[in-house]
């Protein structure tokens, strides 16, 4: 089971945004779709994907938060032909943010935003071996400038098997950004890749809850172990959903509620999602109660 999982927030376009990236990456399987009734948005679609081995899960749930580059995906290519590929089906009615071009980095790399607002970046990776092929990367903007490796040293201490890698910072003339700043880090998070960065530059977006993470427990010590770690914003508290003291956003989910949501049966569907919508924390035995009303 992948613990965390990217967690991607979309107006109404959820559905066809799945079928585009499932088709971008060889081997990619719809997992599950499920509409949901009865919510503050409405019937939501929520689905399930797997890209190239990994799970993202995406949401159609009206038009409250908007995708930025705080949060991008960044895609290891073996070749430059696979990065220009990507490029030209990513690019189309998007935009570039930094263009495709050779890099000290990397002898071909372009960061884009997609026709949906999400943010890749697209990077061969040359000599270096590709153990996973997306990688989540959170941008430190703003008032949390400077923040990154706090943050990412944060996480680390709270989930297992993890371990922060060799820290690139910035160098003298590099303003706005200081030296003891974060230009690139990976990190590994329950055996998962992400990555982080520092940017002093004037930005007008920040984390927020488009993009979010969700970390699937088996137990309820465990949901209340994660929860307590990261939740630094009561009110921000719905639903399963909180915000760290950075900013960002997490999803604290029990994992049989995959089961409970991939029921077809309308009405345990129904009864499920009244009792987690009155919940901030999610309990796992009113959740199983509701279910098997």
């Amino acid at each position: 089971m992948q613990k965390i999982i990217p967690h991607l927030w979309f107006d109404k376009e959820a559905d066809e945004a799945s079928r585009f990236y499932l088709s971008l990456f060889e081997g990619s399987i719809l997992k599950d779709k499920t509409i949901l009734s009865g919510t503050p948005s409405g019937s939501v679609d929520m689905i399930t994907i797997e890209l190239a081995g990994q799970e993202f899960m995406l949401l159609s749930a009206g038009p409250l938060f908007k995708f930025t580059p705080s949060v991008s995906f960044r895609i290891a290519c073996s070749s430059s032909e696979e990065v220009e590929g990507l490029w030209g089906k990513l690019i189309e009615k998007g935009a570039a943010l930094m263009p495709l071009d050779t890099y000290p980095f990397s002898q071909k790399y372009g960061w884009l935003v997609d026709k949906y607002g999400l943010s890749w970046q697209i990077m061969h990776m040359g000599d270096m071996g590709i153990k996973q092929k997306i990688t989540p990367t959170l941008m430190f903007v703003g008032d949390q400038c400077g923040n990154a490796e706090d943050a990412i040293r944060f996480y680390s201490t709270i989930f297992e098997h993890s371990s922060v890698g060799d820290i690139l910072r910035y160098g003298e003339g590099a303003a706005p950004n200081k030296p003891k700043m974060i230009q690139h880090v990976d990190f590994t998070l329950n055996n998962q890749s992400f990555s982080a960065m520092d940017s002093a530059y004037e930005h007008n977006f920040t984390f927020n809850e488009a993009i979010s993470l969700v970390v699937k427990c088996k137990t309820q010590a465990e949901i209340d172990y994660y929860w307590e770690k990261l939740s630094a914003v009561p009110e921000a508290e719905q639903c399963g959903w909180l915000k760290d003291k950075y900013g960002f956003s997490w999803q604290i989910v029990p994992a049989i509620m995959d089961e409970m949501m991939q029921n077809k049966d309308a009405k345990k569907l129904a009864q499920v999602t009244e009792a987690f919508l009155k919940m901030k924390k999610f309990e796992i035995s009113k959740l199983i109660e509701a279910y098997e009303r």
